[in-house]
């Protein structure tokens, strides 16, 4: 099998880096702006709503994250 020749600049994969590299800009903001909402005094279930997850689905992806962060979770559970 030959090798596979990368396309110019602007072809197939840059378009490709151009989508990891937006998953990865997309991902660390809504890391920022879910703990800014809990730090306003967000509920676990409107950070949520607002994402279009289920309450589990966000706290699963931010919990350990959050945790290890410092920020106090104990009455965002709502």
């Amino acid at each position: 099998m030959p090798p596979i020749t990368p396309d110019p600049l602007g072809g197939v994969a840059d378009g490709l880096a151009s989508v990891v590299a937006l998953r990865e800009l997309a991902d660390r903001l809504e890391d920022a702006e879910v703990e800014r909402a809990l730090r306003e005094g967000w509920s676990w279930t409107q950070v949520a709503e607002a994402l279009g997850v289920s309450r589990q689905a966000a706290h699963k992806k931010h919990l350990r994250r959050l945790d290890d962060a410092g920020i106090d979770l104990r009455r965002r559970n709502g």
